[in-house]
């Protein structure tokens, strides 16, 4: 069964709406212009997430502020005093909150992108557009999130007088490495989600197991030499790492791995190929969403 566009006839101004439906393949069996075209509806959807997550809340958007900020109290307290977790010369909760930020950002995004599809069953059983709005509603949405998160982490930094260096700007370059791992993973799994609602159930348990293996809590140099080439392979580890570096100036989160621009270089390819291996997915799969979910 092939892909399918649609694309509008020229009719008179009068003449009611017709859609054409025709066979695509390669890039442009992905559609990608039509998020252009179907723009305002996605600005509708992470509008109405925005407010949904918050709304009958007796905190609000403060919740955004309260779970990093707990989570880095009890890190700082088990990790960082007890355990004496070494942070890279940094104070413990500024380097935690540094791996956090990222971290909440990619989980908050793909535990929401997973699960929009089933959440929207009565939009995508009744209207056309173009599916893909979807999952990419519950990246955008969770960028509220993460600029919280960063006015927060500006004032942990100024509290402990943490200053910034030139990497800052080169902090959007991470955060668009983070938004595209959430999605390339966030497309197989909501795809898979239609017809397997199991992944709902396992998906917390990755996500947690997930962040226990990238270095959000622990620095890298922690691990092993021979063992710090694996890191490569887990593209959230050049997202954290690379945080760290650009908001507190932490080489070490870079020096520490062997050849740091080849696995760094590594994480990115692994990401487009996760990202573009779930287009096509998710475009193959989506003929059937209406009719499953």
């Amino acid at each position: 069964m092939t892909n399918e566009t649609t694309t509008a006839l020229n009719l008179p101004p009068d003449a009611p709406p017709t859609v054409v439906i025709k066979a695509t393949r390669g890039l442009s069996a992905l559609q990608l212009h039509a998020l252009w075209e179907y723009r305002e509806l996605l600005y509708f959807l992470v509008w109405r997430d925005i407010k949904v997550r918050y709304k009958q809340t007796a905190l609000g958007i403060t919740w955004v502020v309260l779970q990093p900020v707990i989570s880095t109290l009890v890190f700082t307290v088990i990790f960082g005093l007890l355990l004496n977790v070494p942070s890279n010369g940094l104070p413990y909760p500024v380097f935690a909150f540094a791996g956090l930020l990222p971290w909440q950002y990619f989980a908050s995004a793909l535990t929401r992108t997973s699960s929009n599809l089933v959440d929207n069953t009565n939009l995508i059983t009744k209207v056309y557009f173009p599916r893909l709005i979807i999952p990419l509603s519950g990246v955008v949405s969770s960028l509220v999130d993460f600029a919280v998160g960063l006015v927060m982490m500006a004032v942990l930094m100024a509290i402990y007088r943490v200053q910034l260096s030139w990497a800052v700007l080169l902090l959007p370059l991470f955060l668009l490495l983070a938004m595209a791992t959430a999605l390339g993973f966030g497309l197989w799994l909501s795809a898979l989600n239609v017809r397997y609602r199991d992944i709902k159930q396992l998906l917390p348990f990755v996500v947690q197991l997930w962040m226990y293996v990238t270095p959000v809590i622990y620095p890298v140099t922690i691990i092993p030499a021979p063992l710090r080439p694996l890191l490569a392979l887990n593209p959230m580890t050049g997202v954290v790492s690379g945080f760290r570096w650009a908001l507190l100036g932490d080489a070490s989160a870079v020096t520490g791995m062997q050849a740091p621009a080849l696995l760094f270089a590594i994480s990115v390819v692994i990401t487009i190929v996760v990202l573009i291996s779930g287009l096509f997915y998710f475009r193959s799969t989506e003929r059937t969403f209406a009719d499953i979910i």
